[in-house]
């Protein structure tokens, strides 16, 4: 699964405690993060995406976050079949 998470406030050049809370709740979970400008995505199981959805929501308001906005889609195979992510 790809995990893509927009956290705000938005602070060009300078992504504040509340994104690095967010970055470091997933890779806690065991996701592989790369920061882009203006969201992170992330990528790892089904499970250990909603494990983390949870932490990161969390971590980020904690820190911060008026907003953590997360969009969740399938990693899909060379040859166009979806992966099976259920027991990953």
């Amino acid at each position: 699964m790809r995990v893509e998470v927009l956290v705000e406030p938005f602070r060009e050049n300078a992504p504040g405690p509340h994104v690095a809370a967010v970055i470091d709740a997933l890779e806690r979970a065991g996701l592989s993060t790369e920061m882009g400008p203006f969201a992170t995505t992330a990528t790892g199981s089904a499970r250990d995406v909603a494990t983390a959805a949870e932490a990161m929501i969390a971590a980020g308001f904690a820190a911060g976050a008026t907003a953590v906005q997360i969009r969740v889609e399938s990693v899909v195979a060379a040859a166009d079949e979806p992966v099976d992510v259920s027991e990953r």
